[in-house]
């Protein structure tokens, strides 16, 4: 199966979580990991319209410091926030002037899923995405999605027109019947779609799996790191165009580049060990939030969702208990915490894993409140 676009390695740097110094972006040490990125041969950025700083940064670290043809750049249009096609075009336009270039590579509209996907097609923005592409902004149209299969399949079967989907794939969520990974891969693939791939790592969660996982690991392959299993797991199936890390340092860019550089597709003895890693997953009650933040950016309360899920899970996934409490009892300190929550509900709408966020807070309240 071929596919007409260019070869970005199988790489792709993920500019949702850079580097900061304080609030701001480190645009400094953003613009070594882009050398570094570089130098190793891959090709691949991805940022978005919504991520914020993001772009600007990008300018600043990528654009402004390398020729155009050196890079492929992704960013997306969040149809949520539309409430016309004007606004769409206004999007796009904004993150051209943010980026400093004349055209994307990828654009995607973003986070397609059944409570917005009627908005990209009530305001017209598939239309304006191709007559972009028609005027030669952008290069390859597709979408990023966070549901389940059966509207996977609907949305390409309406618009084959599509080029390439970005879909949340890793080996935790392989299965999982909220994430639904394996099935959204191979309905992707049965249209004949090669995937961009969102959260290999989880939000981070698979560069710190349980003791029995990292055992079992480096037993197959002693020194290897937890988050390079992750994306060589992802980076090993077929019609994959590039699987994107979230990087927020030069360690973490410089892990990455360490195994993925001359990359070979994971060999039995090491499918076996996902598999027994995904086994033992399976039996863990973790929240499966990927810090992703959609859920805070409505929220009335200013409740730091992830932070408290996060420190939730030091609890369910290795038991750390102390650790736990110690993380939720500093959150309290800085504001408002689980109890202030007013079960208005906008978290859940715009929670890309579908997350029961309520309960869950609920849930965290209950266990590590003091």
């Amino acid at each position: 199966m071929s596919i007409p676009m260019e070869n970005t390695g199988k790489l792709g740097f993920g500019l949702m979580r850079l580097p900061k110094k304080g609030l701001v972006i480190d645009v400094k040490q953003t613009s070594r990991m882009v050398d570094a990125f570089l130098e190793a041969g891959f090709t691949y950025f991805d940022t978005a319209y919504v991520y914020t700083g993001s772009e600007a940064a990008t300018k600043k670290a990528l654009v402004d410091r390398y020729p155009r043809e050196s890079y492929t750049l992704a960013t997306k249009l969040y149809g949520p926030a539309t409430k016309s096609r004007k606004d769409g075009e206004e999007q796009f336009f904004t993150s051209l002037k943010r980026l400093g270039t004349e055209y994307v590579d990828y654009y995607l509209l973003h986070t397609l899923m059944e409570g917005n996907y009627r908005t990209y097609e009530n305001n017209d923005l598939w239309d304006f995405a191709l007559r972009q592409k028609e005027l030669g902004r952008i290069r390859h149209v597709g979408f990023s999605f966070h549901d389940g299969p059966e509207l996977l399949d609907k949305l390409l079967t309406d618009h084959p027109e599509t080029e390439f989907v970005q879909l949340q794939i890793n080996y935790a969520d392989w299965e999982n019947p909220e994430v639904t990974s394996r099935k959204n891969y191979e309905v992707a693939r049965k249209h004949g779609k090669y995937i961009t791939v969102m959260e290999p790592v989880k939000g981070g969660r698979l560069a710190n799996p349980p003791r029995e996982i990292k055992k079992i690991f480096d037993q197959v392959a002693p020194g290897r790191s937890p988050a390079a299993w992750a994306i060589g797991f992802v980076a090993s199936l077929e019609g994959i165009l590039s699987v994107l890390s979230g990087m927020s340092n030069m360690e973490q860019m410089e892990d990455n580049l360490s195994y993925m550089k001359g990359f070979v597709p994971f060999d039995e003895k090491e499918q076996a060990a996902i598999r027994q890693a995904q086994e033992i997953l399976g039996k863990a009650n973790t929240i499966p939030c990927t810090a992703c933040s959609y859920c805070t950016k409505g929220c009335p309360m200013s409740i730091p969702i992830p932070d408290i899920f996060a420190a939730m899970n030091l609890r369910l996934g290795n038991g750390q208990l102390e650790a736990a409490g110690k993380a939720y009892e500093e959150l309290n300190q800085k504001g408002n915490v689980a109890d202030a929550c007013i079960a208005c509900g906008q978290c859940e709408t715009v929670c890309p894993q579908h997350i029961e966020i309520i309960r869950r807070l609920q849930e965290c309240r209950e266990a590590l409140e003091k």
